[in-house]
């Protein structure tokens, strides 16, 4: 893939570009309950997981707890590396030993800040930030600057939805408001190409919203992506579909192809199956929405391959990372080849969750959802180091990484920071030579 195709990528897919959004109207989540409460018997849930053929690391995993400043097990080499289009590797040494004024312990030349607390005013506004910061993407300003958009993980009914922080060139923030509200248990979602983000419900009849990052244009459900615990979302482009995750023990991964590229009113609901053998995939149709009363979707896809707690995804060119948080993995869909293969298993990721690409050096970023309070580094080569702890967050966990326009600053949240369970909290940024 060339550069220009790469950052046509990184605006579209990674940050988003605000467009001007037509036909928004509105209303517009920590983790949701486990019970299902689908009505009337639903069928089987797939009950084989897509076993890979490529090497994984076989260590234990670490027994270090959060807040540590224990020593990390060396990255693992025995693991898949993929061909990647970057010529060079970019790892950035071990983690400080002592924590900064933040409570993140960092690589040498990178330092954090405070950019919002969960129940206080954002500095310089009189938004109030909200609590359980989850899933979020950051979308290109004309002028430099640039939106966080960012979900609320509330457990309360009608009290989750999505706010935003709007920076400068600068990267200082210059103003903050609600761009979601009246939802539940909003974790995950994704920046689409035409410059909107959909905040997902994580409730098991919970939907797909599609807000406008400015806060201009209420927001709108989008029914016909279904009725799950979603997680992530992921525009693909070239193909014009939208990947989504749902966080089940027997999760699936679907794609949404909308009727009209664009517009995600109407389309088809699929699900991937993967060949246990070899791990070549295909979609198979989802016969229903799974609406309240109905059968599951997971239930309702003949031959779709179950997923152990199916969190992040995000793409990079033809390559969709996935996370399985059940089985501390991240796999590797080539959406090419439709092949799926695993690219990393256990330590250092624990609780793999939320997913991030820098786009200039292709390393991926892993939030842990507990482990270590970690985000893990993986880079194309198949080399994976600590890249952030979290020091003394125990009981919290790492969600909404996204990188600013200029690759040179890292949004990041712990969700229940400083002492958890107590907060609500924190959103930082992390600037330094990415």
């Amino acid at each position: 893939m060339t550069t220009d195709r790469r950052r046509f990528l990184r605006l579209t897919a990674s940050v988003g570009v605000i467009a001007t959004l037509e036909g928004l109207a509105t209303a517009c989540g920590n983790d949701a309950p486990t019970t299902d409460v689908a009505a009337g018997p639903p069928t089987p849930a797939p009950t084989t997981t897509s076993r890979p053929t490529t090497t994984v690391p076989t260590t234990t995993a670490p027994t270090t707890t959060s807040g540590t400043t224990s020593p990390k097990p060396p990255a693992t080499e025995a693991t898949t590396t993929t061909v990647d289009r970057r010529s060079t590797t970019t790892r950035y040494g071990p983690l400080a030993e002592t924590a900064d004024a933040n409570g993140l312990l960092l690589p040498a030349g990178f330092t954090s800040e405070v950019v919002a607390t969960a129940g206080q005013r954002v500095a310089g506004t009189t938004h109030v930030w909200h609590a359980y910061a989850d899933g979020g993407a950051c979308f290109a300003l004309d002028d430099g600057g640039w939106i966080y958009a960012n979900n609320s993980e509330a457990h309360d009914e009608g009290h989750g939805g999505a706010g935003a922080l709007r920076f400068d060139a600068g990267g200082r923030v210059i103003a903050a408001y609600p761009i979601l509200e009246g939802t539940t248990w909003n974790c995950a979602g994704g920046p689409m190409p035409w410059g909107t983000w959909l905040s997902c419900e994580e409730t098991s009849t919970g939907q797909v919203w599609e807000c406008d990052p400015r806060g201009r244009t209420p927001a709108r459900a989008r029914p016909a992506m279904g009725y799950f615990r979603h997680e992530m979302a992921a525009a693909d482009t070239a193909r014009e579909v939208v990947y989504l995750s749902e966080d089940e023990p027997d999760g699936l991964l679907y794609r949404f192809r909308p009727e009209t590229w664009g517009d995600l009113s109407e389309g088809a609901l699929e699900a991937l199956a993967v060949s246990p053998g070899d791990g070549a995939v295909t979609w198979v149709p989802v016969r229903g929405l799974g609406e309240p009363g109905h059968t599951r979707t997971r239930y309702d896809a003949p031959g779709a391959t179950a997923l152990p707690g199916c969190e992040g995804i995000v793409l990079d060119g033809d390559v969709l990372y996935l996370a399985t948080k059940g089985d501390h993995r991240i796999s590797r869909l080539d959406l090419d080849e439709s092949r799926l293969t695993t690219y990393w298993e256990g330590p250092p990721v624990q609780g793999p969750d939320n997913l991030a690409v820098h786009d200039d050096t292709g390393n991926l970023y892993v939030c842990e959802d507990g482990g270590d309070m970690e985000v893990v580094l993986i880079t194309p080569d198949g080399h994976a180091d600590p890249f952030l702890r979290f020091v003394g967050h125990d009981g919290s966990e790492v969600t909404g990484a996204a990188f600013d326009p200029s690759g040179t600053r890292l949004i990041v949240n712990s969700q229940r920071a400083p002492t958890p369970p107590t907060a609500d909290g924190r959103t930082y940024m992390v600037t330094g030579p990415f």
